[in-house]
């Protein structure tokens, strides 16, 4: 991939500084982890304007989005969406009784399962998240518009070996963390 020259930003100011301060240190990862991390504040101001549009906050898109993808009956396990969203048990169940008081959600019981529950997008959940959807996917393409998709393919594909690497590495023992 032919690297194109964009404009200095912040993070280049602040490897500069480092450098300066401290030449002996690598601040090349910054280049990289402190670019995703600006850009994950700055996309999460887009998203979460773009949901507050429908009256609800991004962690209740993610829940019905999850729900919507499912398909038909759009019906899921608490225990299979708190694991897709990457959430505890816990903030799960706070964030199904708000959808669920605000009708965009039911919780019913699991016909396989006596102990079991199964959370069910409503008529009005579904008319929801597929109005949302739309301006969702919008809103990504919008701030991707100026990077060709052959770009867009190879970034993607580079941000999955990233997101390999660093979970492979959460395996691993921390810094410090000694086992015997």
């Amino acid at each position: 991939m032919r690297e194109r020259h964009v404009k200095a930003d912040s993070i280049d100011e602040i490897q500069k500084q480092w450098k300066s301060a401290c030449p002996e240190l690598n601040s090349w990862p910054m280049a990289i982890i402190g670019r995703i991390s600006r850009l994950e504040r700055r996309i999460d101001e887009r998203m979460r304007a773009a949901c507050a549009e429908f009256g609800i906050e991004r962690w209740g898109f993610d829940v019905l989005a999850s729900l919507r993808r499912a398909g038909s009956p759009f019906v899921l396990t608490p225990t299979q969406l708190y694991r897709s969203l990457l959430l505890t048990s816990g903030a799960m169940t706070n964030r199904l009784d708000r959808l669920e008081d605000a009708g965009l959600l039911k919780r019913t019981k699991d016909p396989n399962d006596r102990r079991g529950l199964r959370i069910v997008l409503t008529s009005k959940g579904l008319d929801l998240i597929d109005r949302m959807v739309v301006i969702h996917m919008e809103v990504e393409a919008e701030m991707l518009v100026a990077i060709p998709m052959k770009e867009q393919r190879y970034l993607a594909n580079l941000l999955r070996l990233l997101s390999d690497s660093i979970e492979r590495s959460n395996d691993q023992p921390s810094r410090g963390e000694h086992h015997e």
